[in-house]
């Protein structure tokens, strides 16, 4: 079995793969401090839960966009599974795509998994969705190649820079409206009708101005934590896929099997 780790600004997602289909997914906060020992003690009860003996794990690949983090999941790969794991853009894992921006190197690990994902499910042109800390808008061209795309602050991030930087206003869950109002009686309502409608407003609008810069029909997938919520209240996203990431990290061990 595979086992892919995603390691996030926010949580880091450890997957098991049987070939490509998915098996078991959990996920921890992100924390750059967190030994592989720990990891190893917390992965090894969930797998025991899962009546997984860790020596069923026979491959691991690992993308970071958190290096401080990525020695102790070595370590955890090396020590307990005694394996030596693969990490998303390093040799031999390269992409395996063409990434056609000013700075090639500078593309974030999880975004060019999601491109590479999004290329071998969906036709044609593609707009990924990521609603992570950051939310991030990356186009993948017909052919499969990264155009570019857009890093937006995360929904939640706004929030705190709102509740942070004031004086008064409270802090408040993330959640759609209660109703379609966008006249707020108090403030509580204000804020979230503030934050949740004007991020909607804001991803409808880059999407559209992507999609005419594009100047061909695109598809946008939306994946991440917050994408669910998102597609209950637009019809933007031609598909929300959760396992995009962890996906595209089985293409890539396989890939990487295959050579």
């Amino acid at each position: 079995m595979l086992l892919a780790i995603d390691a996030g600004n926010t949580n880091v997602v450890f997957a098991l793969f049987e070939g490509r289909t998915l098996k078991a997914r959990w996920r921890i906060a992100t924390d750059p401090r967190r030994t592989g020992d720990e990891y190893a003690v917390w992965l090894m009860q969930l797998l025991s839960i899962q009546g997984i003996s860790r020596d069923a794990v026979t491959q691991i690949i690992v993308s970071t966009v958190v290096p401080r983090a990525l020695h102790n999941i070595e370590v955890l790969a090396r020590n307990y599974f005694h394996i030596e794991p693969l990490v998303a853009g390093q040799a031999p894992v390269d992409y395996g795509i063409d990434i056609d921006v000013d700075q090639p190197s500078s593309l974030g690990a999880d975004r060019a998994v999601n491109a590479i994902a999004a290329s071998a499910k969906y036709a044609g042109d593609i707009i990924v969705v990521d609603f992570g800390t950051a939310t991030t808008f990356d186009v993948v061209d017909f052919n499969g190649a990264y155009k570019g795309g857009i890093i937006a602050p995360g929904i939640n991030l706004s929030l705190d820079a709102l509740v942070g930087n004031t004086a008064m206003l409270p802090r408040i869950a993330i959640r759609a409206p209660s109703d379609s109002s966008v006249i707020g009686r108090n403030t509580e309502d204000q804020m979230l009708i503030g934050v949740f409608w004007g991020y909607v407003a804001m991803m409808e609008g880059l999407i559209a101005r992507m999609r005419a810069q594009i100047g061909r029909p695109a598809k946008v997938i939306a994946t991440g934590g917050l994408a669910v919520l998102f597609d209950e209240v637009t019809d933007i996203f031609d598909a929300v896929d959760a396992d995009l990431t962890l996906e595209g990290l089985a293409i890539l061990a396989e890939r990487a099997t295959a050579k």
